[in-house]
């Protein structure tokens, strides 16, 4: 098994020439050409993971230094089990027993293939399946028998779920984790994206390439979305929508659609004709 080192996503051997999801124009491929590494490589340079409590039943595990895209991983735990949400594309021994501390990994799953990490090798340290939406399971780097695909809703447990919306990729997902409270909170990677003012959202096709979805697709998610049981946001970095979630979601959505619409224009300086 090998690592792009650019996103960060686990392939079988004999490895493609390119990785096809930085290939896409969504990501990108470094300049000075692919690369790849293991996780042996990456453990005798010093990688490690960080662990970092959130809340009660949610934890926060993140690359230091980066790995691939970076992302921050949600372990979130019921009375049922865990899921992994979002997996770093590095995995340890330790960091599995934390984990197992906490009792059964249900899932191991990622919001959509930019996020899909070492999925497989953590499945298999967690004992647990890696659930892909059917809708990207052309994306899968390394298939596995402990790989199992999903479509539109997935429940894992009371107050745990899986979810497709679709956007920034035909099966981008998020998952719905209702706490001990009774708040439901999104786990979702970047399918929406909690922006750094920490009271927006943003709706992209490509992040890093800056192509946008449009008012109709967006709309779309926003309606979507709001069917699901949750006042709370968290995206792939950690970073949060600490409440009233749905009003968040609904302006962000209509803000984002009137811009690409042109609604305002007269506000850039241009003319356009509108």
């Amino acid at each position: 098994m090998r690592i792009c080192v650019t996103c960060g996503v686990e392939f079988n051997e004999p490895l493609p020439e390119v990785c096809p999801i930085c290939a896409d124009e969504r990501q990108w491929v470094p300049a000075d050409g692919q690369r790849w590494t293991t996780t042996a490589e990456l453990r005798a340079a010093g990688q490690r993971l960080v662990w970092t409590d959130r809340e009660p039943r949610r934890a926060e595990i993140t690359t230091k230094p980066k790995v691939g895209i970076g992302q921050t991983a949600q372990l979130v735990t019921t009375d049922h089990g865990s899921l992994l949400w979002d997996p770093p594309g590095y995995h340890d021994d330790e960091t599995a027993r934390q984990i197992l501390e906490r009792g059964p990994v249900l899932a191991v799953a990622a919001s959509h293939p930019h996020m899909f990490g070492v999925q497989t090798a953590w499945g298999e340290a967690l004992d647990a399946p890696v659930l892909v939406c059917a809708s990207d399971a052309e994306w899968i780097g390394r298939r596995s028998e402990r790989v199992q695909l999903w479509k539109h809703d997935h429940e894992l447990a009371p107050g745990l779920s899986l979810h497709r919306v679709g956007g920034h990729f035909v099966g981008a997902a998020v998952a719905v984790w209702v706490d001990d409270t009774g708040r439901g909170l999104l786990l979702s990677g970047d399918t929406v994206f909690p922006n750094p003012d920490r009271r927006s959202l943003g709706f992209m096709r490509s992040y890093p390439n800056k192509i946008p979805l449009s008012a109709a697709v967006v709309e779309a998610i926003a309606a979507r979305l709001s069917t699901l049981d949750f006042d709370r946001i968290v995206g792939n970095f950690g970073n949060l929508i600490d409440g009233d979630a749905k009003s968040v979601l609904s302006y962000s959505a209509a803000r984002h659609a009137s811009w690409v619409r042109g609604d305002h224009d007269d506000e850039t300086g241009i003319v356009t004709g509108r």
